[in-house]
């Protein structure tokens, strides 16, 4: 799993506000937890932007007043309507705990139904896994190369090591349907061998 660290500074008060008056100052209040105790810092927003839009999962690396801990980015609150950041919750990382996050999902290849003229939907973009911190993969890589117009993969049809899915298994990551194109194509075929 890639790696971010994070920089921040101790925040003295973790009421409302004390909340508000970090934002004011252009600061994001944070909380670390899971661990044997929360840590609430703040962060600039420079600091943490390649973190928060980023399609990839990081597992992040809090400094905090001379302290190192690991963690995993939970939970983003955002301004209803400006879209600004309000407060971001972190995960720690602790050898022996399973923790619960989403992935990417990342597709290799062309599949035979894309090469006959279908199109491949995909429905799913992240995965709810469950896993210790030293089998967490950056992503999930699917293989769509085998699927032919008409077929799917399903998350039932995954497995990692050390990794247990929690989606529903008969949810379908990706299909290829049938196109227009490839349609007419079809029933033109058809009709040439029926002369």
């Amino acid at each position: 799993m890639k790696a971010f660290v994070l920089s921040g500074s101790p925040r003295v008060g973790v009421g409302k506000k004390d909340a508000k008056k970090l934002r004011h100052n252009d600061e994001i209040p944070c909380v670390l937890y899971g661990g044997k105790d929360q840590l609430f810092f703040s962060v600039t927003f420079n600091n943490v932007r390649n973190l928060v839009y980023s399609p990839d999962v990081y597992k992040v690396e809090i400094q905090v007043d001379g302290q190192t801990r690991h963690a995993v980015m939970q939970e983003i609150q955002t301004h209803p309507v400006t879209d600004k950041l309000l407060h971001i919750d972190f995960l720690e990382l602790v050898e022996d705990k399973p923790v619960v996050i989403e992935i990417p999902v990342r597709t290799i290849g062309t599949s035979a139904g894309a090469r006959q003229g279908g199109k491949l939907i995909t429905n799913v973009r992240k995965l709810k896994i469950r896993a210790l911190p030293k089998h967490l993969p950056d992503f999930v890589e699917v293989n769509v190369e085998p699927l032919e117009i008409g077929q799917a993969i399903k998350i039932g049809q995954l497995s990692l090591d050390g990794v247990t899915f929690l989606d529903a298994p008969n949810v379908v990551i990706c299909a290829v349907r049938m196109t227009r194109a490839a349609a007419s194509a079809a029933t033109a075929a058809s009709e040439t061998g029926k002369k």
